[in-house]
């Protein structure tokens, strides 16, 4: 019986708030770097060290998420770790962040962006405090809280200051955080995109259908994938070289056929194999699909699939790798439309050909000279006799 009731205790027992004695050296006023921030793709986990939470006067079940009163918003304990802390964890989505502050941010594009005009961040942050439980007119509490912040790139930041309240323990923690990790570009070859686009060494058909698709996997449903311009360079860092546009914001290549943008977490389009000209002296030709992407919220990427009349034309005259996140694909290679080598031959024969009938040509004329001295010497000869 007694070993039953120890076995029920034992997760109270494990995860019972440490005290100042075991805190040991930790029990002390909390720190600008006591509480750790994770930005993740799908979720928003903090760790505030509970030492000083306890040293404070408070728990972790008194550390309340913006004023939110929910088991799912609240800490929990972790003593696996030294020091021990207190673990909040939400998702990135506005509807149930614990109350978290989702701030979207505009501003114009610049260098590559220059073509567009609303280029997104947002901004997740909130604050935790410590709900005094002491009943009367006067504490001897501090003033507990902790500030934290989360900034993405939409089109891949914000940076933000400390802030330190006198009279108060405070701990911030800003981070910045990144979609493009859940982001993939691949290639396919046929239009359920399913198989996989294998390509030889020596090269695809020219117009031979490629099928391209950028997928986000593992990342909150609460943005779709958005290509704002997908095109095509001889260099895998494109960066002064040769590009071709196959579709760009309110326009698009001839040949481009764009499948689905903006209403899911996959985006998809598809065109038939080409080559670059600067390459017509090689036996094949090789270049890079890169597709520069925006996430945007479900509800708003029809706005920014609009054409206004004002929208500045796109002119670009240098691609700057280090300035966006860019996709990139494998290298692609197409075939030359005719073997180099064999041109050459064909040439080369041609010329031999020539030469051998010129040859024959001047034989027959000097034969024909030749009998035609022969006989005007004949008919002299018989003259003068």
């Amino acid at each position: 019986m007694k070993l039953f009731l120890l076995l029920l205790l034992w997760p109270a027992l494990v995860s019972s708030t440490p005290t100042l004695a075991e805190c040991g050296a930790e029990a002390r006023r909390p720190k600008l770097d006591d509480i750790a921030v994770e930005c993740g793709t799908t979720s928003i986990n903090l760790a505030i060290q509970i030492c000083p939470v306890v040293y404070t006067g408070y728990n972790e079940s008194q550390l309340v998420m913006n004023n939110i009163l929910s088991s799912a918003c609240g800490a929990t304990l972790d003593i696996s770790v030294f020091p021990p802390v207190a673990r909040f964890s939400f998702p990135l989505n506005s509807t149930n962040a614990c109350g978290s502050n989702f701030r979207y941010t505009s501003s114009p594009g610049t260098g590559v962006f220059a073509d567009f005009s609303n280029i997104q961040n947002v901004n997740i942050s909130g604050i935790i405090r410590g709900a005094d439980p002491t009943k009367g007119t006067i504490t001897y509490n501090a003033e507990l809280k902790y500030y934290y912040s989360c900034a993405y790139p939409l089109e891949y930041l914000v940076n933000n200051t400390q802030i330190d309240v006198s009279g108060s323990s405070v701990s911030i923690n800003d981070k910045n955080g990144t979609f493009l990790s859940t982001l993939k570009l691949k290639l396919f070859s046929d239009s359920a995109y399913t198989t996989p686009f294998l390509i030889p060494q020596t090269g695809i058909e020219l117009r031979k259908i490629i099928y391209a698709e950028v997928s986000a996997i593992n990342l909150t449903t609460q943005y779709h994938v958005l290509l704002d311009r997908c095109y095509a360079s001889i260099s895998a860092l494109p960066a002064n070289s040769s590009f071709f546009n196959l579709f760009v914001p309110c326009s698009k290549d001839k040949s481009t056929t764009i499948v689905s943008n903006g209403v899911s977490q996959s985006a998809k389009f598809y065109f038939p194999a080409f080559r670059f000209i600067e390459q017509q002296n090689e036996n094949v030709s090789t270049y890079y699909l890169h597709c520069i992407t925006r996430l945007c919220e479900k509800n708003t990427c029809d706005t920014f699939k609009q054409c206004a009349t004002s929208r500045r034309r796109r002119e670009i005259n240098e691609l700057d790798p280090d300035s966006v996140y860019t996709l990139t694909s494998p290298e692609i290679i197409t075939k030359p439309s005719l073997p180099v080598q064999s041109a050459q031959t064909s040439a080369t024969n041609n010329n031999q050909n020539s030469s051998v009938g010129l040859g024959v040509a001047v034989g027959v004329l000097a034969c024909i000279c030749v009998i035609g001295l022969i006989v005007g010497a004949v008919f002299y000869k018989k003259l003068r006799n």
